[in-house]
């Protein structure tokens, strides 16, 4: 079997994803940054950012500019899916545990014995439903999906 290659998804493309997503979301560049402004932004060197840069581009995360050698100059925008990995829009299973963790809180430190039983029951059906039935809850909720009465 050949020997698979290192990962770069969390050593190199996500730093420099966050990067472009921030100062594409951002207005100090009108949303629209230089590969120049992105590498002192990721921290990494600038070989690093071009290569991470091509690989966004052409998994569709992130639109840029090339000039005529058809070498990246700027970037102009992001997809949603850029958007969530990047932490700018929610993601389902995020905002679940978003959700466990203030049911929980909120029976730690609810001021009555009946309100702390309420939320802990709360908190005790949420972690029953289970992570991957509430990240689907959560997606409906984003979403704006709300289902009909019967």
């Amino acid at each position: 079997m050949p020997e698979l290659l290192d990962d770069v998804w969390f050593t190199r493309d996500l730093p420099v994803l966050r990067a472009i997503a921030r100062l594409v979301d951002g207005p100090e560049y009108g949303g629209n940054p230089y590969l120049g402004q992105v590498v002192p932004a990721s921290g990494l060197p600038k070989a690093e950012v071009t290569a991470a840069a091509r690989a966004l581009v052409s998994a569709g995360y992130v639109e840029a500019l090339t000039n005529y050698a058809g070498e990246i100059v700027r970037f102009t925008g992001i997809s949603a899916e850029a958007r969530r990995l990047a932490g700018l829009w929610p993601t389902p299973q995020g905002e679940w545990d978003r959700l466990v963790e203030q049911l929980t809180a909120r029976a730690e430190n609810a001021p009555t014995d009946v309100e702390r039983t309420r939320w802990r029951a709360f908190a005790d059906a949420a972690a029953a439903v289970g992570p991957d039935a509430g990240a689907l809850l959560m997606s409906a909720l984003i979403g704006g999906y709300v289902p009909r009465a019967r």
